[in-house]
């Protein structure tokens, strides 16, 4: 099996070099930090882009812990992590963006995703009402394993398991071990494709209709105060994505390591939770006949049917078959089944009628992003399959050589678009050493 990577760039042999990388990369994540004390909040984050995206987001801040891991920067990554715990509620919930120095939001219509009383305190720190894909045990568990800081873990500790432990309680509706999420904002890909039948838009390509189909919802949460009882009764938009639900999955595991490495008596419940994740990740998501994993909609778990790139997402999880992890890379991945681009991988397959490789505000339906090669590599390299998860490194060398750090890709030309100094695609300094850590063990 091998990934294509059709060689069309004339810099192939001007190839960045990894420490060449690692130092653009250190550049980029320095330039965009930022702290300070607000409201009696101490404040240290990255801006994922600095004009683009200001704000300290929840999932930017764990790849960013990734990042600052790879390069040594464990004291920093700390800060970040402390930072986005800052404002955690009593109940154990952390928003997925957090306004510290800039307090009003970049679009006018990001305030319906406040809870109404926070309109009214705009002029101090607050958060969304959102959640984002709950990857943060991960990127704890790596500053510990880099830093062996022990009063670290014993202090973000119990605010992973208020915050884990509300996720579990308020958006697992139906008790199957499944997260919900209540707005397309939450799974961090905005302008998913396969959200498209249950916004009612079918006309492929994005366009001006599309926000207001979003924007419908964000108003409709608002306007029921982001009572997420009431919320999931009136089922507008209830969807259990398959990459949250995979993060999700990852992280009860991580938060059982996590626990045993505390000494803390939580940790088989962790276990028990990420078990029952997997099963009816498994069991509701596959698709046998299109040997994909599908998002699911509304109360019946109605399968999404849009090839996305999150298909493939659950093969990473312990509990998935070995025979059904193959015969899914097989057809989505490692062969012809609408994802093989000179540049994977794209976020859309790209024979789906919402497929857009190029720039475009709306986000995730076809361009190349460096994090679903960063996701997958690590898999790949588990699971033997150095060779493939080499060439997904590859790509994102490529990518970075001729276009620098920027928040998506033409997944055809290798052509640089949106937001600029980037950090997302620093990930790639963890790819590099994941690579070399396993040829090393070769």
């Amino acid at each position: 099996m091998r990934i294509s990577n059709k060689k069309t760039l004339e810099v192939e042999q001007a190839l960045l070099s990894d420490e060449e990388i690692r130092r653009q990369a250190r550049e980029v994540l320095y330039k965009n930090m930022i702290s300070g004390r607000k409201a009696g909040f101490s404040y240290h984050y990255t801006k994922p882009s600095p004009g683009t995206y200001p704000f300290q987001y929840f999932w930017d801040t764990c790849f960013h812990v990734f990042m600052l891991s790879s390069l040594g920067e464990e004291k920093m990554a700390k800060e970040h992590l402390r930072s986005l715990f800052q404002m955690q509620r009593p109940d154990g919930f952390v928003g997925h963006m957090s306004y510290w120095k800039r307090l009003w939001p970049a679009r006018v219509t990001d305030l319906l995703q406040l809870r109404p009383r926070d309109v009214l305190r705009l002029y101090k720190p607050h958060m969304s009402a959102l959640v984002q894909p709950p990857i943060v045990a991960q990127a704890v568990l790596r500053v510990f394993r880099n830093s062996n800081d022990e009063a670290f873990l014993r202090e973000m500790l119990p605010k992973l398991k208020k915050y884990y432990k509300w996720l579990a309680e308020n958006r697992d509706f139906e008790g199957e071990g499944l997260l919900s999420i209540i707005t397309p904002f939450e799974s961090g890909m905005d302008w998913k494709a396969s959200y498209d039948p249950l916004l009612g838009y079918d006309r492929g390509k994005a366009g001006p209709l599309l926000f207001w189909k979003v924007l419908q919802v964000d108003a409709h949460n608002f306007l029921k105060g982001y009572d997420l009882r009431a919320i999931y009764k009136s089922n507008k938009f209830v969807v259990k994505d398959t990459a949250f639900n995979t993060i999700y999955a990852q992280n009860l595991e991580a938060m059982a390591e996590l626990c045993r490495l505390a000494g803390d008596e939580e940790g088989p419940g962790f276990l028990q939770k990420a078990s029952q994740t997997e099963k009816s990740i498994l069991s509701y998501m596959y698709d046998e006949k299109d040997a994909a994993f599908y998002d699911l909609h509304g109360h019946q778990f109605q399968k999404l049917r849009v090839r996305t790139g999150t298909v493939f997402f659950p093969v990473v999880l312990k509990g998935v078959p070995d025979n059904v992890c193959r015969t899914v890379l097989e057809r989505h991945l490692l062969q012809k089944g609408g994802f093989q681009t000179p540049f994977p991988v794209p976020s859309l397959a790209v024979d789906e009628p919402a497929f857009r490789p190029g720039e475009s505000l709306y986000i995730w339906r076809g361009p190349t992003w460096v994090v679903f090669n960063w996701f997958m590599q690590g898999y790949l390299l588990e699971r033997g399959y150095r060779q493939e998860a080499a060439s997904l490194l590859y790509s994102v060398k490529q990518l970075i050589t001729r276009s620098g750090f920027r928040e998506y890709y033409d997944p055809f030309t290798g052509e640089g678009h949106g937001a600029e100094e980037f950090t997302w695609s620093g990930l790639v300094i963890d790819m590099i050493n994941r690579q070399i850590k396993a040829e090393e063990h070769v």
